[in-house]
């Protein structure tokens, strides 16, 4: 499902102007398959509604409707072990260090412990601390769940012992490893992938959840090169052990160019 927002229609005076860019955006969505000819497509202006205009919070109004009549609301995987990948650390004066990031599932309660896992070299243990707070848009929340953007405020936690690409999850739920296998596709070139093929001992950025990490590929028996486009399985020993699982899915970059894209689908070590 799709709901579209016609933004700066208080610049255009010709209402069949704006009747001709939304027949245009209803066939736009009809070519990605979309139902264009049903879409909810809403008219209005941002900055009206910011300056409190009739007009300009009646089409917010339709806005958030729509959105609640057309988008379901998503499931939160409430009922699994905790987990949430670091995105930002903070120091806040008087109180300690706070990791911000988006709870992938699992539910977090002030006073729960945690480990904290990723970006660890060979034999470190997990740092291991307890919530002291959880705080979302600046408030002060006893409980996070999967799906909220949120700060935790970690006791006896160092901000330069943690930083972005670790995750923080229930102790014992996640292993940390750097040795799998996984299914592979390559972008091609017309999808801003390579232009020229790969071979053995490539050694690209994989990014699984805010971590960046380099790693060696192995190529199949058999297989010499990969060209641009191909589907096929991999053997990959990255620099760093991070929290991984079967399943997980990356990005494969190069320079901060996403190259391909695949999913673990074996843990050798």
């Amino acid at each position: 499902n799709i709901v579209v927002f016609m933004n700066k229609v208080d610049l255009v005076d010709d209402p069949e102007m704006l009747e001709l860019v939304e027949m245009e955006v209803r066939e736009l969505l009809s070519q990605y398959k979309y139902d264009g000819d049903n879409a909810a497509v809403i008219q209005g202006s941002a900055l009206k509604a910011l300056e409190g205009t009739p007009e300009g919070i009646k089409a917010i109004e339709e806005l958030m409707n729509a959105v609640d009549k057309e988008i379901p609301t998503p499931e939160r995987a409430v009922d699994k072990d905790f987990l949430m990948p670091i995105e930002d650390v903070f120091t806040i004066t008087g109180r300690g260090t706070v990791a911000t990031g988006r709870i992938e599932r699992g539910v977090i309660n002030v006073g729960d412990p945690v480990e904290i896992i990723g970006m660890m070299k060979d034999g470190e243990k997990p740092l291991t601390s307890t919530i002291t707070g959880v705080e979302m848009f600046r408030k002060l929340l006893e409980r996070g769940e999967a799906g909220d953007n949120a700060g935790l405020l970690l006791r006896g936690i160092e901000k330069d012992a943690i930083r972005r690409g670790m995750i923080i999850c229930k102790p014992k739920s996640v292993t940390p490893h750097k040795h799998f296998k996984c299914e592979v596709y390559v972008l091609g070139k017309d999808e801003g992938g390579r232009h020229t093929p790969f071979f053995n001992g490539y050694r690209p950025q994989f990014y699984f959840r805010t971590t960046d990490v380099t790693g060696d590929v192995t190529l199949p028996a058999g297989v010499e090169m990969v060209m641009p486009g191909d589907n096929l399985t991999l053997e990959v020993k990255l620099l760093n052990t991070i929290a991984m699982e079967k399943g997980l899915r990356f990005a494969i970059r190069e320079g901060g160019r996403t190259v391909g894209a695949g999913q673990v689908t074996e843990i050798i070590a």
